[in-house]
Order: structure tokens, then C-alpha cells, then sequence
């Protein structure tokens, strides 16, 4: 790959290692990792988080034995952006997951897409590779559907998912039904091998990606090869989906009914980990892509607590993510740090559990949580909110200070598309892209994490946070590299199937993404 950088192993991240007991006599050297990435979960859909139902057993006892992570953030408000900042460490304006079509556009991989993960990017399990890690991804890509973007070339070595969202049924005349893969073979496509019933709910989706992801722990134990398992599965997704045991259990519905057979699936995995006796060597992270999807709720969108907002939208209910570490033996039990932590963090913590430096030829975001989870240190760091191109705001401490609001237009809330049901908050929930870079809007999350009550530019509060915001984004700003845009083109030809006819090239512009019927792509 161009510009492949080393990642080499440092003293200092050995003496961090030896130092919790990675390297004692007969240990194990490199621990097992495992992401559970979930996609559109809310913040508050964890019983931990005060979800009212309690129906996350499995997800708050691990809590109760790990760390829990209160403020924790995604690096984009939308599926695609996130994910490619998660496997490569870099915020999506660096790695090239953005679009410059429109102002503030959010923009995904749909299946026409032209662009995808760069070849420049170095993504996590490339560099664990070097450590001699066996990595798979079961569920969901995202970065790409050409086969220069497929997985098995960035780094994993087995793969049981889909490019995309189980986004559908379509018609296979204009547009293909979304394929499954295993590896190189596409072994079926949603709602024919893989079938989905919308009326229902019913499908087995999630059942197979535990078994996937069961199965290739067992394998790797037997082998005694540590391993990267990256399980980015899309259940909590509009149209969301359980399987028959789960369908109607929930008091909260269908999307209740996922989060169940989820958390179930959570509880197994964990299981399997103590009964064969490496839980002790295998770190594990639980968190979601972006904020529940507003757009589909009630009946199949999430909750995102006290926060504001949704999915597509930069308050808070938008990145802030549910986050939970577990790692026994290591991690204490029952912790809740006020780290401020991104998505992005995963990359870099990975790479020190695996005794690897990140890559030194190129800016990396995430920071190395390690000393957060084992000794409970709390470092200073800006959270910066993006949406396509445009920095809309960043968090500093406690302070949250936005330079642009925008929810939606005009034109989509009249057609009943709305990221902020309910929520409508006077001069900061607007529908027209409103700038405030000089008189930014400031917040304090802690006495007011619904984003409702901007401080009074007069006050001495809001000079004293503007102080300090104010440089950390002109230094943001004044040394940022955009990346190549990567989600500007759409062209019908590079579909997995697409009908003769349909080479022509044009502009993607973002439609509501959550929700699949109304999608539509203009060329």
C-alpha cells in the first residue's frame, strides 16, 4: 500500500505492558481484541444509562465488571464516516470519508458509490497483522463496494457480512437487493438467502453473526493465535429486525425486540470467553456507530437519553455514544471515568494492547485509552463535531461551543423527516444552516446536556470558555489536510449488478439515510 507507515513496537508501550502483566513468564504477549460496533444503538438504550425498561442485562453486568464511559463520541453523526474513522484512527475530514458536494452534507457508501476506503489509509488490522493477529469482520463494511475497497484488502482475513445496510427488498431491475459475502464469495443477498421480513420484523440475522463470531473465537483459542474480532452487526438499523424468540418480548417494540436479541448475543460472546478461560486475555469495547435514529422512531429508532437531536445531526443525541470496556483481571470492576473518548480512541488502544506505535507519517486522532481504563487517568482533549466538510462544533472540558446549527432543511421537515422530534429548541435546532463562527453558541454539558440554554455572550462564563475553545480550533484548523473526498461520485455501472445503460456519472447528494423507503440518489 502507498505510504506504509511501521508500526513498531515501542519501549515505552512494553514497559506499559509488562507493567499490568502482559509480559510476565508464560503469558500471553498480545491479548485478544474485540469491538462490538453497533449501529444507530442510542446512548440511552442501556438499562445502565437509565433506560427505564431494564431489558440490557448482559450489557450493564458488563458494565458492572468493566468501565463504563458516560462521554464518549463518535467522530461523524452518520454510519460510513465513523466507521472509517474507528479503523483508521483519523477524524473522516483527514481519511477522505466526506463529501464537498454541498455545505455540511452528510454522506455514506450506497451501493452506486464511486469512492471508498483510500489505499493511503493504514487501517487497524493491517498493522495487527504485524503483531501476528488473525482478523475478521462479521456484519456490516461500509467503506466501499468496489474490490479495491473489500476487507480481505485492508487488512482482515475473513469476512461473513455486507458492504452496506440491509437497506430494501428493490426490484433487480434498476437496483440490485444488497449482497452477503463470505470472504471473496457472495454467498446471497438480503431478503433472498438472507430473507427479511418487513412486515414482521423476523429475521435471523443476528443469530448468525453470534454463530459467525463464536465460531471464530473457538477457532483462534485452538490455535492459540491472538485476535482481532471486529463485530459490526445491524439489527438496531432501520428496518430493524430479532429473531423469533426475541419478536414481542420487549416493552419497548420492535427495535426493543433487536436490542434484546443484541444484548443476548453480548452476554454469549462474553460467556464463551470465560468458559475457555480467556476473558483474562481478551479486551473487549462495547459502542455504537452514531446516535439512535429519531428519523425512525418511535417504533424503530432508539433513545438518546437527556441528549438533543439524533442521527445526521451534531448535538448531542447525534455522537454521543453508549461505551462500555471489560477486560477482567485488568480493567477494574464497576468504574465510570469522565474520560472524554472518541471512536477513534479504539484504533490507538488497540495498537498498544498489541504492543504496536501508531503510524508516525500522518496525523492520528485517537488517543490511547489505556491509561484511562487501567489506572484511571483523565487527559485533556477537544471533541470535534463534524458534518461532511464542515467543522460544526468542538467540546473542550465541559463546554460545548457551536459554529454552525443545522437539523434539516425546510424542505424535508415539511415533508415529515425529523432528526429532533419534540425537540424543537428555539435558535439552535434550526432548519436552515445558521453560522455563528464569530459569536459561537456555547453550552455546558454538565448542568445542561440537552444543548437548551446557550450562555449569554455578556456573561463571564462564555468568555472565559471562549478563550479557551478559541485556540484549540484555530490550531485544528490552521494545520488540517483534507483528505481526497471519497463520497462526491455515484455511478449505477459499479453496483455488485447493475442493468446495461447506466454508466453515467453524477453527484451524490445525501437523501435521509435511516430511512430506506424513502431513499433516493440523484445522478
Amino acid at each position: 500500500m502507498a505510504l506504509y507507515a511501521k508500526a513498531t513496537r515501542g519501549p515505552q508501550l512494553l514497559l506499559v505492558l509488562s507493567a499490568i502483566g502482559l509480559l510476565a513468564a508464560g503469558a500471553p504477549q498480545s491479548p485478544n481484541i474485540v469491538l462490538l460496533l453497533m449501529d444507530d444503538m442510542g446512548w440511552g438504550d442501556l438499562g445502565v444509562n437509565g433506560e427505564p425498561s431494564r431489558e440490557t442485562p448482559n450489557l450493564d453486568r458488563m458494565a458492572i465488571e468493566g468501565m463504563l464511559f458516560p462521554n464518549f463520541y463518535s467522530a461523524n453523526p452518520l454510519c460510513s464516516p465513523s466507521r472509517a474513522a474507528l479503523l483508521t484512527g483519523r477524524l473522516p475530514i483527514r481519511n477522505g470519508f466526506y463529501t464537498s458536494n454541498a455545505h455540511a452534507r452528510n454522506a455514506y457508501t450506497p451501493q452506486e458509490i464511486m469512492g471508498g476506503i483510500p489505499d493511503s489509509e493504514l487501517l487497524l488490522p493491517e498493522l495487527l497483522k504485524k503483531a501476528g493477529y488473525t482478523n475478521k469482520i462479521v456484519g456490516k463494511w461500509h467503506l466501499g463496494h468496489r474490490p479495491q475497497f473489500h476487507p480481505l484488502k485492508h487488512g482482515f482475513d475473513e469476512w461473513f457480512g455486507s458492504p452496506n445496510c440491509h437497506f430494501g427488498p428493490y426490484d433487480n431491475k434498476v437496483k440490485p437487493n444488497i449482497p452477503v459475502y463470505r470472504d471473496w464469495e457472495m454467498v446471497g443477498r438480503f431478503y433472498e438467502e438472507f430473507p427479511i421480513n418487513l412486515k414482521t420484523g423476523e429475521a435471523n440475522l443476528t443469530q448468525i453473526y453470534l454463530q459467525e463470531a463464536l465460531e471464530f473465537i473457538r477457532t483462534q483459542h485452538a490455535r492459540q493465535s491472538p485476535f482481532f474480532l471486529y463485530w459490526a452487526i445491524d439489527a438496531t438499523h432501520a428496518p430493524v429486525y430479532a429473531s423469533r424468540p426475541f419478536l414481542g418480548t420487549s416493552h419497548r417494540g420492535r427495535y426493543g425486540d433487536a436490542v434484546r436479541e443484541i444484548d443476548d448475543s453480548v452476554g454469549k460472546i462474553l460467556s464463551l470467553l470465560q468458559n475457555l478461560g480467556i476473558s483474562k486475555n481478551t479486551f473487549v469495547f462495547f459502542t455504537s456507530d452514531n446516535g439512535a435514529a429519531l428519523i425512525s422512531a418511535p417504533k424503530e429508532g432508539g433513545s438518546n437519553g437527556p441528549f438533543l437531536c439524533g442521527k445526521q445531526t451534531t448535538f448531542e443525541g447525534g455522537m454521543r455514544e453508549p461505551a462500555i470496556a471489560w477486560w477482567p483481571g485488568h480493567i477494574a470492576a464497576g468504574q465510570v471515568s469522565r474520560q472524554l473518548g472518541s471512536i477513534m480512541d479504539l484504533f490507538t488502544t488497540s495498537l498498544s494492547l498489541a504492543g504496536l506505535n501508531p503510524p508516525s507519517d500522518r496525523v492520528i486522532d485517537g488517543l490511547n485509552l489505556l491509561p484511562t481504563m487501567l489506572q484511571g487517568h483523565v487527559m485533556d482533549r477537544p471533541i470535534f463535531y463534524y458534518r461532511g466538510n464542515t467543522l460544526m462544533a468542538v467540546t473542550l472540558g465541559q463546554y460545548k461551543a457551536h459554529f454552525w446549527t443545522w437539523t434539516n432543511s425546510w424542505e424535508e421537515f415539511r415533508q415529515g423527516i425529523d432528526f429532533c422530534p419534540g425537540q424543537n429548541v428555539s435558535g439552535v435546532t434550526t432548519h436552515s444552516q445558521e453560522e455563528h463562527t464569530k459569536l459561537p453558541l456555547i453550552f455546558h454539558l454538565g448542568r445542561d446536556p440537552g444543548e437548551r440554554f446557550p450562555f449569554s455572550f455578556a456573561s463571564d462564563e462564555y468568555q472565559d470558555a471562549l478563550s479557551r475553545i478559541t485556540p484549540v480550533v484555530q490550531q485544528h484548523q490552521m494545520s488540517l489536510v483534507p483528505g481526497q473526498p471519497q463520497l462526491n461520485v455515484c455511478n449505477q455501472a459499479v453496483m455488485n449488478w447493475a442493468p446495461p445503460g447506466c454508466e453515467k456519472l453524477g453527484k451524490c447528494l445525501t437523501p435521509p439515510e435511516s430511512v430506506p423507503e424513502k431513499c433516493s440518489w440523484s445522478h
